[in-house]
């Protein structure tokens, strides 16, 4: 896939879910092949409704999405050459491990989609070999998914999604439930397959990652509006605006008859982002 090709377009695209429960509004966006994009918002914003909609899980009940100029829709979806040429370039990480997890190993959940794509049972086995290796999860391989620990399922989805060799990988909160030595692997990993050339979108209200994953930033409102697109530099360093989409939040409390306000967020490197300010 050639550098800077468009790969989604999506246009005044509504949604809600049942079609009554609102989850995204007027949403206009653009993602480019080998983009690092976040989707920042608060829980209920709709990130993961964006998601599911760039994988075509749902679609808009007004507007539309477009994938590499054709329509995403069910009625595309429906056509053998298009669905082929979809599911082949875009995987999907769910934020609940259980909901992707279903063959009796990790073995056959990895070997589910290379199957699907119609690869001989030789390639087939290299990849899920390379894939246990790449994850180091070789001893989990003859495990039911069940049985395993979150980080371990997270590892096994991320796998299972990598099988297809996806040009374009989606994560949804793909950090949540992890401990600290999870995560710092899953971000080394999301930079090492954006060398290799993916396009990563990873929808997170995690502050702490989005400035090693993403290099450019969209933020969803607790309206289900996009609320600003930017480089995620300047959305990290915009106070005001993390404050107004609820990613951050003030404290007060009071020391020697001083009110001081802290604004509180999940960031590591972004140290200027927790301020203290004296107010009388």
């Amino acid at each position: 896939m050639s550098m800077n090709q468009k790969l989604f377009e999506v246009i005044d695209a509504d949604y809600s879910c049942l079609g009554k429960f609102p989850a995204l509004s007027g949403v206009n966006l653009e993602i480019r092949a080998r983009e690092r994009i976040s989707v920042l918002g608060a829980n209920g914003s709709g990130k993961s409704s964006l998601l599911h909609m760039l994988n075509g899980l749902v679609f808009p009940q007004k507007g539309e999405v477009r994938f590499l100029g054709r329509l995403l829709s069910e009625d595309a979806l429906r056509s053998e050459e298009f669905n082929n040429l979809f599911r082949r370039t875009v995987g999907l990480v769910f934020q609940n491990s259980d909901i992707q997890l279903f063959s009796p190993t990790v073995r056959d959940e990895i070997a589910f989609g290379p199957i699907q794509l119609g690869l001989s049972k030789a390639e087939m086995e290299e990849r899920v070999n390379d894939l246990l290796g790449m994850l180091n999860i070789q001893h989990l391989s003859d495990r039911p998914p069940y049985q395993l620990s979150g980080g371990e399922k997270k590892k096994v989805a991320i796998a299972s999604s990598l099988s297809i060799n996806p040009d374009v990988l989606l994560l949804d909160e793909p950090t949540s439930g992890l401990d600290p030595k999870t995560q710092s692997w899953l971000v080394d990993l999301l930079e090492e397959l954006h060398r290799a050339g993916k396009t990563i979108v990873t929808a997170t209200h995690d502050l702490n990652i989005v400035d090693r994953i993403s290099d450019r930033t969209i933020v969803l409102g607790e309206d289900h509006t996009i609320a600003a697109t930017g480089w995620t530099s300047e959305i990290l360093d915009d106070t005001p605006l993390l404050l107004s989409v609820n990613l951050i939040h003030e404290h007060l409390h009071c020391h020697d008859g001083i009110v001081h306000v802290h604004e509180h967020g999940h960031f590591s490197e972004h140290d200027h982002m927790h301020r203290n300010k004296g107010i009388r």
